[in-house]
């Protein structure tokens, strides 16, 4: 017997046991008609009223009818449906293997998630190396949208139709961070798909992706919606746009491939997949097709992708911290640092909670750097904002984002050894030794903070470490150890602490009783 069978065994007797458990009571309590007209004279009211049946409950409407039928939807669109082949460019020749990386780190949590590890493969054995994805026509005149990574150092890109009909394509511009591309090929009245809006999916609902798969053209795969918003690991320091989670079987090659919701919307495209084995192993991620659209009409108009800013950093709210901010439950994006521009100008400080843009929700960091990126800059927008317990409305214009910079090199302090610290240095309540930072230090890194940690023990040593420079507690600066103590006695259960690390700045939340 295969561990299939013996589970739906399983779960057959489950169901079993559950409808003669529903049954049995009414079977022992039940009393024969005759019985019953002569034992009602004898009975108190109170037993009477006890041992007359219950009236009939109405029937209860099941949520889940039948399975959908997607005929109509794959008749309909999956002729817009394309096979994209690539020919790339050779690879650098590269003969020494990294070793192996750990397996829990992000290099080994990333390449289950696809990323190749081709180091140490001799460039001749792979190049040029051809590859396939799937891509779908979104105008007539044959304007396609894929994946950034199915065409991305292409020398060559052939689109095959449904009908067997092969163009040339031409990369009209790629997006690596969001992994959107769009090509173009020279046609005339050619099928199309019908974009729709994934701000109206849910989880549970029906979707279907179609591509070519290991090179088999339209195949078509259906599943359920299990998140409409999953940040996943990203090694970029521009944030990936959230994705769409489904359990739509998808396999190398269908990478670039629309997801359609029940109406025959594309509502996605197919762009990831967890795996430790290289194959579908039931988790399955597409990039909202709202975000891919801007990209594609940027990359048409301008030929390349213009992002804006509003100048804050930005971290995730976890339990504790939306603890420590006094906010009901864990959402938002927790304002870390401001830079000079829009949100200094607005008034926005570190320890601001962003919970809306423009009316619409933000449920985590990924949401916020989504909303504001895609707005042109110099767009108006109105951010809603928790700050000491209250909601507070701020209103500024984004600006046009700066290339990525780089990230400079902690404070370089020296740690207490042997029990001996340097001068001042004190222990707080939450298992940490703080002290002033000296004139030396001050002139080596640009900080607003006068304290630095020497040493943390506990919990602490999880998320702190020798160097970090205390900012504030909450949206509170501290300048001494003493201000420092009296904040943390005064917080609740939960510490924020914002902490300068390097040349960025983050919250670090403790709980007083994991000290």
């Amino acid at each position: 017997m295969s561990v299939r069978n013996a589970g739906g065994r399983f779960l057959l007797a489950l169901v079993s046991g559950a409808v003669l458990g529903a049954c049995s009571p009414s079977a022992s309590t039940a009393v024969p008609p005759v019985e019953a007209a002569a034992s009602t004279t004898l009975l108190p009211v109170a037993a009477q009223a006890v041992a007359t049946p219950p009236a009939a409950a109405a029937p209860v409407q099941p949520l889940v009818t039948g399975l959908p039928d997607f005929t109509a939807l794959v008749e309909r669109y999956g002729p817009a449906v394309v096979n994209v082949r690539v020919d790339e460019k050779p690879q650098a020749r590269t003969t020494q293997r990294r070793p192996q990386a750990p397996p829990d780190s992000i290099e080994e949590f990333l390449r289950r998630f696809g990323a190749p590890d081709m180091q140490g493969v001799d460039p001749r054995e792979r190049a040029p190396r051809r590859g396939e994805g799937s891509g779908f026509i979104v105008s007539p005149d044959g304007y396609i949208m894929t994946n950034a990574h199915v065409v991305n150092g292409a020398t060559s890109v052939v689109v095959t139709m449904s009908d067997r009909r092969e163009f040339d394509a031409t990369v009209v511009g790629l997006d690596e961070q969001t992994d959107v591309a769009v090509i173009k090929v020279d046609g005339k009245n050619l099928p199309t798909v019908k974009i729709g809006d994934p701000s109206r999916l849910k989880p549970g609902q029906w979707v279907v992706a179609i591509g070519s798969p290991f090179g088999m053209q339209n195949s078509v795969t259906a599943g359920i919606v299990s998140a409409t918003s999953r940040d996943l690991p990203q090694e970029s320091e521009l944030p990936a746009p959230a994705f769409i989670q489904t359990d739509a079987a998808v396999n190398p090659g269908n990478s670039g491939g629309p997801l359609f919701n029940l109406e025959g919307e594309v509502i996605g495209i197919n762009s990831q997949i967890y795996s430790q084995s290289g194959g579908y192993m039931g988790l399955s991620f597409a990039i909202p097709i709202d975000i891919a659209d801007n990209v594609r009409m940027q990359l048409v108009k301008n030929g390349r992708v213009v992002r804006s800013k509003i100048g804050v950093r930005i971290q995730p709210v976890s339990a504790a911290d939306a603890e420590a901010f006094g906010l009901d439950r864990p959402r938002g994006a927790l304002v870390s640092e401001v830079e000079d521009g829009p949100a200094r100008t607005a008034g926005i400080r570190p320890g601001d909670i962003v919970l809306s843009v423009d009316g619409r929700p933000v449920e985590g960091n990924t949401a916020l750097s989504t909303f504001i990126s895609t707005m042109a800059p110099g767009t108006s927008t109105e951010l809603e904002v928790w700050r000491d317990g209250k909601l507070r409305k701020m209103n500024l214009r984004v600006v046009e984002r700066d290339p990525p910079g780089a990230v400079q090199t902690s404070l370089n302090t020296t740690p207490r050894r042997g029990g001996v610290e340097k001068q001042g240095a004190e222990q707080t309540a939450l298992g940490l030794t703080v002290r002033p930072l000296t004139a030396e230090e001050r002139q080596q890194v640009d900080t607003q903070g006068s304290l630095v940690v020497e040493d943390a023990q506990g919990a602490a040593a999880e998320r702190l470490r020798p160097g970090d420079i205390i900012v504030a507690v909450g949206g509170a600066p501290v300048k001494t150890v003493a201000e420092l103590q009296s904040l943390i006695k005064a917080a609740p259960r939960s510490v924020a602490l914002l902490i300068q690390r390097g040349q960025q700045q983050l919250y670090a939340t403790l709980r007083k009783q994991d000290q």
